[in-house]
């Protein structure tokens, strides 16, 4: 006669569940996107991401000053230039609002926090596409490169431990990492958006970054089939064999399944993209009274944790940190 299974012995007390908890999310697994906006004189709140602005400089430095002290692993930053043209030329000025934004937070926090930057042209290109175009109207791959190592130079030059190239690009890993170590910037960490889908859910960023795609366009040319699971994993293995220090899959929730293959598959750190879609749903259900918006988001980022990510990238960050310390 055997014993009858009692697992629920285990779960009878708040400290018995905690001590025998298989994963745990603390606040400094949790990276916060952050947007910056060239010539705005007050932070612009964004209504698809409610609580999020597009902030100037000085609204920045006090918001990340806030993320620091409640224990936030790290930030990337997300520019939104005062022009646009046919060369992005923004991204990789060193006077563009990133490299700005950047220096600003190199004085404040030093290498206390993990300062990231976004490194896409499309904020900056008229088209909003996230590479130049060749003259019949597709994007261009190759002509695309020397300009994400121009922007991964200026964005290390500025004060980024991670450029995280996110355009999706055939080579991009590559050009960037011959660019830096070129450059003299060996020791800054690039993190690739490896597994990035064509998502419908990045609406609410669309709009806090000024983006819209030219002629009713999409991405789905470069960005990733969302019917593809096994395509994933040639992206990143060709990424880290390109140099990727980190890869990432994005979105996060609603890819799991990938991002289970993906902590199988590779050695190096895995981050996820909690993205603006997945955020804004939560928020508007939990405005409606529907669900308690903070067990959800936590229980969803640990949900992405527990399926393979080493640290997650999420709007809930400032917000779930404050919950967690308490």
């Amino acid at each position: 006669m055997f014993p009858v299974e009692r697992p629920r012995r285990l779960r009878r007390t708040p400290a018995l569940r905690r001590l025998v908890a298989e994963t745990s999310i603390a606040p400094g697994d949790l990276v916060a996107p952050l947007f910056v906006a060239e010539g705005r004189d007050e932070p612009r709140p964004l209504d698809a991401l409610p609580g999020h602005v597009q902030h100037t400089v000085a609204s920045l430095r006090a918001e990340v000053d806030h993320l620091h002290r409640v224990g936030v692993g790290g930030v990337i930053l997300f520019g939104v230039p005062a022009r646009k043209d046919e060369r992005g030329t923004g991204a990789y000025d060193p006077d563009g609002i990133v490299q700005v934004a950047l220096r600003a937070l190199r004085d404040d926090v030093g290498d206390e926090m993990v300062v990231m930057a976004d490194l896409c042209l499309d904020e900056y290109l008229v088209h909003g596409h996230c590479g130049v175009l060749a003259a019949d109207g597709s994007v261009d791959n190759d002509a695309t490169l020397p300009l994400y190592g121009a922007t991964a130079v200026a964005q290390a030059a500025a004060g980024a431990a991670v450029v995280a190239p996110s355009g999706m690009m055939d080579g991009q890993v590559g050009a960037i990492r011959r660019a830096l170590d070129d450059a003299g910037f060996d020791q800054t960490v690039v993190m690739a958006y490896s597994a990035k889908y064509a998502s419908a859910l990045y609406g609410p960023f669309r709009e806090a970054v000024d983006v819209a795609i030219a002629d009713g366009g999409d991405r789905r040319g470069y960005q990733q089939d969302w019917r593809n699971r096994r395509e994933a994993l040639r992206e990143v293995r060709a990424d880290v064999a390109e140099g990727a220090d980190i890869v990432m899959v994005k979105p996060a929730l609603t890819y799991l399944d990938v991002l289970a293959d993906v902590r199988q598959a590779v050695d190096v750190p895995v981050a996820a993209y909690q993205v603006s879609g997945e955020y804004a749903m939560v928020m508007a259900a939990g405005a409606n009274g529907w669900i308690d918006t903070d067990a959800v988001a936590l229980e969803q980022l640990t949900a992405i944790k527990r399926a393979g990510a080493d640290f997650v990238l999420t709007y809930f960050a400032g917000r779930v940190a404050e919950r967690l310390q308490g």
